[in-house]
């Protein structure tokens, strides 16, 4: 299908809503390539109009840039270019020098986004790479994007993190700990926390209505009935156990070096891992380019591409936009799937 047929196929949708990121890096070469892919429907960003010409010129992408007032032009705009709510940066952009100066309108992005989302303007949020060093002297305290919108959001509840590709999803119970931390952090509430709101996830945003969970173990073997370790008798099991309770399709805890070929990701729609790289390793071997980030739990859709600033490479055109592309398309299923739900509860 022709790029101009698939802009007119989603002509009539809610667009999605991308945040700038970090501008000294990769987020505006990606969100330029993005919309001459035209492979996710509508979707309009919020950035500075002046950034992304510049941007576009430097690295010869034509993409027009339309500004547009609201999100409701931006389906309409969507047709003839990339359609931005404008932004106004504090310092010039230099390509892979981040400046604190522009953390206020990074942050702005997001908070818009935010907004945007639970008036129900967007279908879902992409939000491209951020900078934390760069946003800690404009006050951010957040450990990063989630807790950020979580904060923005008002949830009840810590949302979860997801990674997922078209082979797998994954959700690490702990997330960016040294490993002994992560460890001594692991609790079977976490466990029990991590299982429920990806359970109900799955049901609202992926249309699975049975979803099935499986848990890893931590130690090798899954402890070997405690012989290489008690986390799994102490901690996981009684985990899987309330799940279960709770009416959860859950098996586990498992080994987690069984748990990733592809004969045992039939038996299961999402993977509890332990820790970081129990999850994002085989995520990462299966789909590299093509992972997304996801936050569950949230009143609104979120995803991210998995993948940071890249200030190495920003400003050399060679940026893969891949995995941006991938979250547009997973936000815009997820959004269809959760309307979809909600239409029917």
């Amino acid at each position: 299908m022709s790029d101009s047929r698939r802009r007119s196929a989603r002509a009539d949708s809610k667009p999605l809503v991308l945040t700038m990121g970090e501008p000294s890096g990769i987020g505006g070469e990606i969100a330029l390539k993005a919309w001459r892919a035209a492979q996710a429907g509508p979707f309009f960003t919020i950035d500075s109009p002046e950034r992304l010409r510049a941007t576009g010129t430097k690295l010869s992408l034509a993409v027009p840039i339309v500004e547009i007032a609201n999100p409701a032009e931006a389906s309409g705009a969507y047709k003839s270019g990339l359609p931005v709510l404008p932004l106004s940066l504090a310092a010039p952009v230099r390509l892979g020098e981040p400046d604190p100066k522009n953390a206020p309108a990074v942050l702005d992005s997001i908070e818009r986004a935010v907004a945007i989302a639970i008036k129900g303007e967007a279908a879902a949020i992409v939000t491209n790479p951020i900078h934390k060093k760069a946003l800690y002297g404009a006050g951010f305290r957040y450990p990063g994007h989630t807790e950020f919108l979580a904060a923005l959001a008002g949830a009840s509840e810590p949302p979860v993190m997801m990674l997922a590709c078209s082979d797998l999803r994954v959700i690490p119970v702990t997330v960016h700990l040294p490993l002994a931390k992560a460890i001594a952090m692991l609790s079977s509430d976490a466990i029990v926390h991590a299982g429920r709101v990806a359970a109900a996830a799955l049901r609202r945003d992926f249309g699975i209505a049975a979803p099935r969970l499986a848990v890893a173990g931590l130690n090798p073997h899954a402890g070997e009935y405690g012989a290489l370790g008690s986390e799994e008798e102490h901690i996981i099991a009684p985990a899987v156990a309330a799940l279960a309770a709770g009416g959860i399709d859950v098996t586990g805890p498992s080994p987690a070096d069984t748990l990733f070929h592809a004969t045992a990701r039939e038996r299961y729609d999402v993977a509890l891992c332990m820790y970081h790289d129990q999850a994002l390793i085989p995520l990462k071997t299966l789909d590299f380019e093509r992972g997304v980030h996801i936050t569950v739990g949230l009143p609104f859709v979120r995803t991210s591409p998995d993948h940071g600033t890249a200030f190495a490479i920003a400003g050399q055109g060679v940026a893969n936009p891949t995995s941006l592309i991938a979250a547009l398309e997973t936000a815009r299923r997820m959004a269809d799937a959760r309307a979809m739900q909600d239409a029917v509860a």
